[in-house]
């Protein structure tokens, strides 16, 4: 009965400070906050100032403003139509045809950039122009845009499994290393619906382009080269062991800041640009992590994350309902917060809770990264959605309608990770050298 109690104080005082239109940050520290001076003997004032001066000075979270950063200066640049000249040439003959120039473009920037709204913008203000203009059915080119966009949430440099490595304290290398394999298949599910689509419905699909030569294909790709570069060395760098989290961003800055000067795209107003963007979103996630941490104290020092947890734990759910009910709980909450929210708002139950069931938190991680993505198209806070609508000017239910397949996808990625984990825990167990920092 004082739990359900416990648990109702904080649901109400978090969903009226949220209704009230106070920042998310805030409203978590004002839960914590409460949590603190009604149900603990502890000063909530140092508690609160302890707790956010630690996370934020974590070394770990450095990571996060620089891989920001060199999205931001890869966004700014000419890098959308170097992608579509590139892609399109090997992309005419498949079925489907120069719509997978939106999932492997998309494919390609999310290795790059740890957010779904700058793959969405930096490769959909090139290929919805060319794909409209060939003819291509609209609700293909914008469901396949806001479906594969997402990737950038899994494919590393992730923003979300920074923050949710931080969250749980466990490495953000192996975190990285366990996107890739999931991302990719993600990916070729994508393709696949469109294939078969596109096989079905041939009617619908425009003539191909002019069909070049091999050789004409490879000197068109020397625009993805630079590109390509940069993943190999960022990724490969963490894989090896060569370099930390921290190190590779670093060395990704230097590297978009190298390519966006041989396009000429680098300029006062880019590199200013980019890094006020950076600093906007850095501040954001670190706020919002900084009151997710108090919160998991707050509750922490209440008891009730293992309380739930231990509740949970006797109804004897298997760890596959266990997931399921996870997986409904994800997708409801993502339909109104964000997915780095969600992610802090819920880990201090969600976290003891798969410890207990036995589930590899490195997998979870990535599971939960699907459920966030889905939470990127699904109204009526999708964010992708609003990025769309603002680039199409189409209304929000064509949108979610044309979402809708990749949405589906995504579902059945939940279960691929679930029946072949392995997809998301190999690469992990064979990562060298250095490892969250």
């Amino acid at each position: 009965m004082e739990n359900l109690y416990l648990t109702l104080i904080f649901l109400f005082t978090l969903f009226f400070l949220l209704g009230s239109g106070v920042w998310i940050a805030l409203s978590l520290i004002g839960v914590a906050f409460v949590g603190m001076e009604l149900f603990t003997n502890r000063p909530a004032g140092d508690a609160m100032i302890t707790t956010i001066w630690s996370t934020a000075s974590s070394w770990s979270l450095t990571a996060l403003p620089l891989f920001i950063w060199m999205g931001e200066i890869l966004y700014r640049t000419r890098l959308s139509e170097d992608l579509f000249k590139g892609l399109a040439p090997w992309m005419n003959n498949l079925p489907g045809r120069l719509l997978h120039t939106n999932i492997v473009g998309c494919t390609f920037f999310a290795a790059v950039s740890g957010s779904s709204a700058a793959t969405l913008t930096t490769v959909g203000k090139m290929s919805i122009p060319e794909l409209r203009k060939r003819n291509y059915p609209e609700h293909l080119t914008i469901g396949t845009l806001a479906g594969s966009s997402t990737l950038g949430l899994m494919i590393p440099p992730s923003l979300t499994l920074i923050v949710y490595g931080v969250t749980i304290n466990e490495s953000v290398v192996q975190l990285f290393m366990a996107g890739v394999f999931p991302g990719l298949v993600l990916a070729l599910l994508f393709m696949l619906y469109v294939g078969i689509w596109a096989t079905i419905n041939k009617k619908n699909m425009p003539p191909k382009d002019p069909e070049l030569s091999f050789f004409q294909k490879i000197k068109n790709s020397r625009f993805l080269f630079p590109i390509f570069a940069l993943i190999s060395f960022v990724i490969g760098s963490m894989y090896l062991g060569w370099a930390t989290p921290t190190e590779a961003a670093a060395f990704g800055v230097l590297g978009g800041l190298f390519l966006s000067s041989l396009q000429g795209s680098l300029n006062l107003k880019t590199f200013t640009d980019s890094l006020m963007g950076a600093t906007k979103t850095s501040c954001m996630i670190a706020f919002i992590l900084a009151g997710g941490a108090f919160l998991t104290l707050s509750m922490g020092f209440t008891g009730l994350p293992r309380s739930i947890a231990e509740w949970i734990g006797s109804l004897g759910l298997t760890n596959f309902e266990l997931l399921m009910c996870l997986m409904v709980f994800y997708i409801v909450l993502g339909c109104f917060l964000d997915g780095i929210s969600s992610i802090v708002l819920t880990m201090a139950v969600i976290e003891p809770m798969i410890r207990k069931a036995g589930i590899d938190v490195i997998w979870f991680g990535i599971f939960l990264t699907v459920l966030v993505e889905m939470a990127q198209i699904t109204p009526p806070v999708g964010f992708n959605l609003f990025v769309l609508q603002g680039m199409t000017k189409h209304n929000m239910f064509f949108l979610a309608k044309a979402a809708f397949p990749m949405f589906m996808m995504m579902v059945v990625m939940i279960f691929v990770l679930i029946y072949f984990p392995e997809l998301a825990t190999y690469l992990p167990s064979t990562v060298k050298g250095p490892g969250a920092g």
